[in-house]
């Protein structure tokens, strides 16, 4: 790990501050048309979910934007939907449909042994004895295989939110600036090269560099004073990377993002910087960012 992500590791302070960014749903509007274009689409046909496509879409949109798992990877987020979110949806219960057995899929899953991606699936494949497991799992690979085939033919031209570039513009006079993203490297320089963002952060770091608190550890330990290290992100696992590095946070509310992005710009950077970030302003945004997502669909709310 250590020579891939030695753009990180040698990264020298310029600044007293130091700034980490999500990419994906944060700066650019595309996990919204990656899931409701991509994923949900070809969920219903892989899943054999075609009578209930309504509500499959329902509970996709909530597990993967509008929920605490958010962000969370593409197979934890199917398993939730097949086994949880689903079986409780109105439409799913009056039609009396019984969701498709995906046993050994959901087995692979909740194993924590399983590398939850594409080459973890080829690898279970192969290692597994059973023939309909096999074939049950080559299946779900064939699901993730033309997702990302349609992403890249689909996601392009996607521009920042706005208000987003003055924050890069004011960010980069202050703190050292570096991108923090589970999106493939490739892709990552290439959208924010497209958009004449790239020149803005340090370094572009993507899943190649490692995991996105590890992003925050080689680039920061040892380098700033407490409380002068901040993740900006729009998903739970953003939060937990910078807490991970004990980072402050500010979210990038979902549906809510140019607001978010306004407010960056003209209140919250200047308290971070000014040392008034830490302790009740976060706390305040990080209360606002919880009703955002929350844990269960608007259908199946505990009483």
């Amino acid at each position: 790990m250590s020579h891939v992500a030695k753009p990180l590791i040698e990264l020298k302070p310029q600044h007293d501050f130091f700034i980490g960014i999500d990419s994906d749903g944060c700066v650019f509007d595309t996990m919204g048309i990656k899931q409701r274009e991509c994923f949900c689409p070809l969920m219903v046909g892989y899943f054999h979910l075609q009578p209930v496509a309504l509500a499959a879409r329902e509970c996709k949109e909530f597990a993967d934007l509008f929920s605490k798992t958010r962000g969370a990877n593409r197979h934890k987020t199917a398993v939730r939907i097949l086994t949880e979110l689903l079986p409780s949806h109105p439409m799913v219960r009056q039609l009396d449909f019984k969701v498709p057995d995906f046993s050994y899929y959901i087995e692979w899953v909740n194993n924590p042994n399983s590398l939850l991606s594409n080459e973890g699936l080829k690898h279970a494949i192969d290692t597994a004895t059973d023939v309909k497991a096999k074939s049950q799992l080559r299946h779900v690979l064939k699901w993730s295989e033309r997702v990302n085939e349609l992403i890249a033919e689909i996601v392009k031209g996607i521009p920042p939110f706005p208000h987003v570039r003055p924050c890069l513009e004011k960010i980069a006079k202050q703190a050292d600036m570096i991108i923090c993203s589970a999106t493939p490297q490739e892709a990552l320089e290439r959208e924010w090269q497209e958009h004449g963002l790239a020149d803005y952060p340090r370094v572009i770091a993507g899943q190649e560099m490692g995991k996105k608190a590890e992003h925050l550890q080689y680039a920061t330990q040892g380098h700033y004073e407490p409380n002068c290290v901040l993740m900006i992100g729009d998903a739970p696992g953003d939060m937990k990377a910078a807490r991970a590095n004990n980072a402050l946070f500010y979210p990038i509310n979902p549906g809510n993002e140019d607001t978010s992005w306004r407010r960056l710009h003209d209140e919250a950077l200047d308290k971070f910087i000014h040392g008034e970030y830490a302790g009740a302003y976060e706390q305040k945004m990080i209360e606002e960012f919880e009703t955002y997502l929350p844990e269960h669909p608007p259908w199946n709310k505990p009483s």
